[in-house]
């Protein structure tokens, strides 16, 4: 129950009634840290204003690149997050289940799922990205080891945006994706993560 209060709560579900969160599959992204963990990650992040958006561009995180064969990031996570998904030749996600865990909704077709990064394209952009390499950004868009990528209802990944912790509540995953790539926070990112994980 905690757990799965944790991967619904971090992700600003929280008016979800806990019968719903009860009911919501174990988180199935990797690398997903214990909340003890995810706080000595926190403590070690480096606290700095954000970052200028200026020259900021989706294009400059190239994303959903080949990942074996004809199967490319999201048709990789479409597989990993859903249940029962049958691929066509082409690895074109034709069939399934998938359960949004921000929202809770069930959906059968891949065009209404989208595939979220955590940590927004443009908050890594103004949180150390602008100085990575072209390859490193690349890298961080298609992250399949660690909690980056994640199937979601797309207008609810809409709405969310390239809001923070401080609005969209994402504890654990939150602080290990920004620690792996040693990206900075803000005063109010930190205050809110620290908030949260003292609740866990």
């Amino acid at each position: 129950m905690t757990r799965n209060w944790l991967f619904a709560g971090y992700l600003g579900t929280l008016l979800l009634s806990p019968a719903l969160i009860a009911a919501l599959p174990a988180p199935t992204p990797p690398g997903i840290p214990t909340a003890s963990t995810a706080q000595n990650e926190l403590s070690a992040l480096t606290v700095a204003a954000q970052g200028s958006e200026d020259g900021y561009s989706r294009a400059k995180f190239p994303h959903w690149i080949t990942q074996s064969g004809t199967c490319d990031t999201r048709e990789v996570v479409l597989k990993r997050d859903g249940s029962n998904v049958v691929q066509s030749s082409s690895c074109a996600a034709t069939s399934g289940t998938w359960i949004s865990p921000y929202d809770g909704a069930t959906w059968t077709q891949a065009s209404d799922v989208d595939i979220d990064h955590l940590v927004p394209l443009s908050n890594a952009w103004k949180s150390g990205a602008s100085e990575w390499s072209t390859a490193d950004r690349q890298a961080f868009a298609n992250d399949l080891t660690h909690p980056q990528l994640v199937a979601v209802t797309d207008n609810v990944n809409s709405a969310k945006g390239d809001k923070g912790p401080e609005e969209w509540k994402p504890p654990l995953m939150w602080v290990k994706v920004k620690s792996v790539y040693k990206l900075t926070i803000t005063d109010d990112e930190k205050s809110a993560l620290a908030s949260m994980l003292d609740t866990c």
